[in-house]
């Protein structure tokens, strides 16, 4: 995960389209789809059918996902019984983020080629870690770890659904003892400090929590992703990730754009995944608040081309005593960065429904065919986004016949009112920002979604969280230093 060098823990052209809203691919009262997380039926189908046809765009992508390592047949895994991030132990997670890519890339391999080699080393991975992985552990990044590489491996996993060999119940199981519950508490955690960690660290809990909850047919889960995305108190929810919205010029500021562009694009990443596995079973959050998110992805993008954006001082309470903190000016650590997080909110907004992207466009000419694990790095960021966005998402423009309205959220995690920020003004009210001043922004390839001394506490007995052999075990002490430390 992109690292920052700071001490202390924390988790970024003008141009407004309209157009017609293409329908997601099932109601949102209906059982779920499967495969239905990044990728549906329909995506892979067509990915395959325009692989050999020759499409420019798709060959592309496929030449950078056959050229990566991780996508060979020949991978053979790694597992751990304890993987651990952050804190005192043994940084050991890269074997599990690296078998995860792999994974994923041979998943989607076979599901392009039919070449069941592929299958097979995908099955071989997830079925090594769902019959070894013990527990996850670490300081205040093992958030990190469960929350990235448990949205990753579920994708993983959905696309081997059925697969001669797959032990899904086992897998499921290892997702929801050893990552949900971290996932959960996160997001649900008690401070008074709310807003102190960033977005990042709240989104990919999300994201974790919403493809677990595919994963396992439970609507339960996927609906409290949903849920918090529109009525969170903390950085994930929409109007905290993105609490300033300029719709003079159609642009709106992302929460990390103070700290750094590094993150900052991180964050549009996590947003678009969670995005877009909602669009695939029935719910449109690419929409909400008029497409906030959108103008979000405009504003990230054209920074990092190297223009001006408006900027508003960012405020927020930082740290165990929620000391005011400001970020005055926008972040220029990471700028103009290569990340493969544009095609599909650009093929989301552009090509699904009509909208016009001129700076995302632009930024995924200069970034060119996008890559995957392994393509940006060899450290953890490098590794926060499953991407292969150019093959995956590419599609056709769709046609006025070919949309439909998008279906409303179902009516318990409906979007609910909120005052931490409006789209109906140029600049809308901040919400209770979240992050860490003193966190900088950090090179490319490094973690820089955080850490640092203002770490949770570390998973012990004594702090309220441990790493057992069952999973995790969340203590109901946790005791006021547990709370201030977040």
């Amino acid at each position: 995960m992109l690292k920052a060098a700071g001490a202390a823990t924390g988790a970024v052209g003008i141009g407004i389209g309209t157009g017609v809203a293409a329908s997601p691919a099932t109601a949102a009262s209906t059982s779920f789809a499967h495969p239905g997380m990044l990728h549906t039926r329909a995506d892979l189908e067509r990915m395959a059918a325009k692989v050999k046809a020759g499409a420019p765009r798709y060959t592309e992508g496929f030449a950078k996902l056959t050229a990566n390592r991780h996508s060979q047949s020949t991978w053979r895994p790694n597992p751990l019984a304890t993987p651990t991030r952050g804190g005192g132990g043994p940084q050991n997670y890269g074997a599990l983020y690296n078998d995860i890519h792999a994974a994923y890339q041979n998943a989607l391999r076979w599901k392009i080629t039919g070449d069941t080699a592929h299958a097979d080393a995908a099955r071989d991975i997830c079925n090594a870690w769902s019959g070894t992985l013990k527990g996850i552990a670490g300081g205040s990044e093992v958030v990190l770890l469960a929350g990235i590489y448990g949205y990753q491996f579920a994708n993983a996993g959905e696309l081997i659904r059925g697969y001669p060999g797959f032990d899904l119940a086992r897998f499921q199981d290892m997702l929801v003892k050893h990552f949900y519950p971290m996932n959960h508490w996160f997001i649900n955690r008690e401070t008074n400090c709310i807003g102190h960690y960033w977005a990042n660290w709240e989104l990919c809990s999300m994201a974790s929590i919403m493809a677990i909850g595919i994963l396992c047919d439970d609507r339960a889960k996927f609906n409290e992703t949903v849920d918090y995305f529109h009525n969170g108190a903390g950085n994930g929810s929409l109007a905290k990730a993105i609490p300033y919205v300029y719709n003079d010029v159609g642009l709106a500021q992302w929460q990390e754009s103070g700290r750094d562009q590094a993150h900052s694009m991180m964050g549009i990443g996590l947003m678009g995944t969670i995005c877009e596995m909602a669009w695939n079973q029935g719910v449109d959050l690419y929409g909400a608040d008029d497409s906030r998110f959108r103008k979000a992805c405009e504003y990230v993008a054209r920074y990092n081309l190297g223009h001006d954006v408006p900027y508003t001082t960012y405020t927020w309470t930082n740290g165990p005593h929620c000391v005011e903190t400001k970020q005055t000016v926008i972040g220029e650590g990471g700028r103009g960065g290569a990340r493969p997080v544009w095609d599909r909110v650009y093929n989301h907004y552009v090509n699904r429904r009509g909208m016009a992207m001129p700076n995302t466009r632009e930024m995924m000419a200069r970034s060119g065919p996008e890559g995957g694990g392994g393509d940006y790095g060899p450290n953890s960021g490098g590794y926060d986004e499953l991407g292969f966005g150019t093959l995956a998402f590419t599609r056709d423009k769709a046609t006025a016949a070919e949309a439909a309205a998008s279906p409303s959220p179902p009516k318990s995690t409906a979007a609910k009112p909120s005052a931490s920020g409006s789209s109906g003004s140029s600049k809308s009210s901040a919400g209770q920002p979240s992050g860490d001043v003193s966190a900088q922004g950090g090179k490319d390839g490094e973690d820089l979604a955080a850490t640092g001394a203002s770490d949770l506490a570390l998973w012990t007995a004594a702090t309220g969280v441990t790493a057992v052999a069952g999973g995790l075990l969340l203590l109901r002490r946790r005791g006021q230093a547990h709370r201030d430390a977040e």
